[in-house]
């Protein structure tokens, strides 16, 4: 267990680091815009000095700047595609900065082209042949949002958190939730990072893109996703910057994000991030039961959160090279995450916690290497590696009960599970991801990938034992191969792909006979495939479909437990399910009017759902079991319009019917099906819609200054908290419908360097929950401060 000292000294550290990102040496600042010839400006245009690394593109006004170590004559190269390239030589004295503006030619003799392959990387990958969102970070990183609340705007993705800030959450891409979507950060597993570290905690100015892949993942994410995967982007430029905010609010709410980069003259960068977290999360909780003694029966009162204090802080640094004769890239990193959480609720609000807390703390170190043209040309070759120790302790060990009133009586049970127990989990983890792909033409192109995942289980309580007796292993190995073929002057792209998985399992298991334990080893493999397919009708008129027989993996807690409310079994099957998606996209560009639409159908029928249920010998603790069967099918629309940088807009609309496709319990063929066959999903929205508007406007409050109002709302229709066969149609549990708005209003001044942003979430108080009918805060005000410097 740590301190709170520590957790400062992260901060403290971070601070020196990132200060000394912006401040190692006074650097040379060259910066200008690039307008069209027609005069308007042009975002995402290229800007590199010739002989060097060094580089940047415009933002949304067109400007730019790059910094350069020392006086001297440099050449700026503006490219864009359907520009003519422009390069400009200035020469540089004494330290002085210069500005340098370039006016680009339409390049009218390649138009044909420009139409079809003058997009911006968001607008590429939302037009790849799999079923992906891509959503820039960039408009939301003067609110105080965290990657969970971006991420829940999107069509077809549902997050169902159970609290405020730091609460448990469900994830869900297309009705399939849980363990079922997986987290990256690009491209390597989230949860190497530890278990503190979570799209819930996570601030926004983190990252520069999400990418959300809808039931079929590509290979070279190496993954056992069944439902999807949500890939964090974060920035990949070379030219020094550093991005530090700190915004507080309602409930006691502090957060704080820095993120910066340097390099150095003779060509070392380095790379620091870190966030904090905290609130006391003492919202209030309206309409809960509690006993009146002076009217002598259970009336409904508000009350305020009392015991869900909320702690978090993540460290990291790389430092390393890039364009060097063996290396494109090759960086070296250690990171430090860390929470202190008070528990106030379970699954059920009308039991409440007092004294339990869960307190962790993962350390990781890591490699990474890329090299384009290894060999040959054409064979690029990335590898990551990493070896991380996660831990986290769950103290129990009050003898009350609490009631919301913040009353409590003395017992002689423990608050969670009736025995007392200060459990520890520690889990160390080796992982290796190795990809090749290998590009024989325009036409042909392959990749392969292979991950090897290592984790030990221990755990342990610790007021009976000060080790974990019978630790267990759990190790993946996970081979994907794909081959890409771009035909029709890349109309049409077909990928196909085959997927291995391997799990094996080691842990001892107990001789009934003997009263001894055993050492048991379990390998089990399985394979999958799939196919994705675009084909542009036109330039910007597109259809496309995907298909995968996915499987995914068993997780070190559904085989080994938690050591306190779970317990093991070794006997789990991995998840499976055959994933489809049919859709298209249009978008369309005039003037400065652009509008994107997309929509899609999907279909998923998922077996040996993993499912934790009450265990039959012990009611008080549970363990998973493949116990169903679910389909899915669905439909999810999108419209994007922007008008320049003047007006934004968004709405999209998910319609989702996941069913119980289970007929008849675990081991039986026939006789009567179950009640619940063909029942919804309970305690899934199966419809929702969100809707985004924002304006802005620049120079208002002066030169270089940009105002900006964002307005959103969402929408959940509702559904059924429990099994809708159960209980008369009067007496049905639900969750109502739900309707959210929010409001935000930021000002920025030299250029984005200086923000203030002020926020209003819920702002007409709504009651808000979405999980297990658990409450989450209600009115809630902010303020962000925001300093930005590249």
């Amino acid at each position: 267990m740590y301190s709170g000292r520590l957790l400062r000294s992260i901060f403290l550290t971070s601070l020196v680091l990132l200060g000394s990102v912006a401040n190692a040496q006074t650097l040379i600042t060259i910066s200008g815009t690039v307008q069209s010839e027609e005069g308007n400006s042009i975002p995402g245009v290229n800007l590199t000095i010739k002989g060097t690394s060094s580089g940047t593109i415009t933002d949304a006004e067109g400007f730019y700047k790059i910094d350069v170590s020392k006086p001297g004559s440099y050449t700026i190269i503006a490219s864009s595609v359907g520009q003519i390239t422009q390069s400009k030589t200035i020469t540089i004295k004494n330290g002085q900065g210069h500005t340098v503006d370039f006016f680009l030619k339409n390049d009218t003799r390649n138009m044909d082209e420009v139409t079809v392959h003058g997009k911006n990387e968001t607008q590429e990958i939302k037009e790849q042949a799999f079923t992906v969102n891509a959503i820039e970070t960039k408009k939301f990183a003067n609110t105080t949002a965290d990657l969970n609340q971006v991420l829940n705007k999107t069509a077809g993705v549902r997050v169902r958190e159970e609290g405020g800030l730091g609460s448990d959450f469900n994830f869900s891409i297309n009705g399939l939730s849980g363990k079922a979507v997986k987290f990256f950060i690009d491209g390597v597993p989230l949860e190497l990072m530890g278990s503190t570290m979570s799209l819930n905690n996570i601030p926004v100015n983190l990252a520069e893109r999400l990418e959300v892949y809808k039931g079929v993942v590509p290979v070279s994410l190496g993954s056992d996703a069944l439902g999807g995967a949500v890939n964090i982007v974060t920035n990949q430029h070379v030219n020094n910057y550093l991005d530090a905010s700190y915004s507080f609010g309602s409930f006691n709410t502090h957060r704080l994000a820095l993120n910066g980069q340097y390099s150095t003259a003779n060509g070392l960068i380095i790379k620091a991030s870190a966030f904090g977290n905290y609130s006391d999360n003492n919202y209030i909780m309206r309409g809960m039961e509690i006993w009146d003694e002076a009217q002598y029966k259970y009336v409904n009162k508000d009350f305020r959160r009392f015991h869900d204090q909320y702690k978090s802080a993540m460290g990291q640094i790389e430092l390393g090279v890039i364009n060097k004769k063996w290396a494109d890239v090759f960086f070296v990193g250690f990171s430090y995450s860390g929470t202190e959480q008070d528990i106030q609720t379970g699954t059920r609000q009308d039991v409440v916690y007092g004294a339990v807390t869960k307190n962790g703390h993962a350390y990781n170190a890591s490699a990474r290497y890329r090299k384009d043209n290894l060999f040959v040309k054409g064979l690029n070759a990335n590898v990551f590696t990493s070896r991380s120790v996660d831990n986290y302790v769950v103290t129990d060990t009050s003898s009350y009960k609490y009631y919301w009133d913040g009353s409590k009586v003395k017992t002689s049970l423990a608050e969670i599970n009736g025995s007392k127990a200060i459990t520890n989990i520690n889990r160390p983890r080796t992982f290796v991801r190795a990809n090749l792909g290998y590009t024989l033409s325009k036409v042909h192109s392959f990749n392969l990938n292979y991950t090897f995942d290592h984790l030990k289980n221990e755990n342990y309580n610790e007021l009976i034992s000060d080790r974990a007796d019978i630790p267990g292993i759990l190790s993946k190995n996970i081979i994907g191969a794909a081959y890409q073929q771009n035909l029709l002057n890349d109309r049409l792209t077909n990928t196909i792909f085959g997927k291995m998985y391997n799990i094996g399992v080691q842990q001892s298991r107990l001789v009934t006979a003997s009263g001894e334990y055993a050492q048991a080893n379990d390998s089990q493999t399985y394979t999958g495939y799939g196919v994705a397919s675009r084909f542009r009708i036109l330039p910007d008129l597109g259809i496309k479909a995907s298909f995968e027989k996915a499987y995914r993996l068993q997780e070190v807690g559904e085989m080994f437990g938690n050591g306190y409310t779970v317990i093991a079994n070794l006997d789990l099957k991995p998840e499976s399910s055959n994933n489809l998606n049919v859709g298209a996209y249009y978008g369309i560009t005039v003037d400065k009017h652009k509008l994107f639409v997309e929509g899609s159908w999907f279909y998923r029928n998922a077996n040996d759902f993993i499912y934790a249920v009450v265990y039959k010998s012990n009611s008080s603790v549970s363990r998973f079991e493949n116990t169903s069967k679910v389909k899915v099918t669905g439909l999810e629309g999108d419209v994007k319009y922007n008008y320049g940088d003047l007006l934004y807009f968004n709405a999209n609309v998910s319609y989702q019917n996941a069913i119980n496709n289970t007929k008849y319990p675990v081991g039986v063929t026939s006789g009567t099906p179950e009640a619940t066959y063909l029942n919804k999903i309970p305690n899934q929205p199966w419809l929702f819609a969100n809707g985004d508007f924002s304006i802005g406007q620049n120079n208002i409050l002066g030169k270089a200054s940009r105002m900006q109002l964002n307005l959103s709302t969402q929408y959940v229709h509702w559904f059924y908290l429990t099994w809708e066969a159960y209980g008369n149609k009067a007496g049905k549990s639900t969750i109502p419908d739900q309707y959210i708005h929010n409001a935000s209003i930021s000002n920025s001044w030299n250029n984005g360097r200086y923000n203030v942003s002020l926020e209003c979430r819920n702002f007409t108080n709504n009651l808000a929950f979405d999980n297990f009918r658990l409450q989450k805060p209600g009115r809630a005000f902010s303020v962000k401060l925001r300093y930005f410097i590249h």
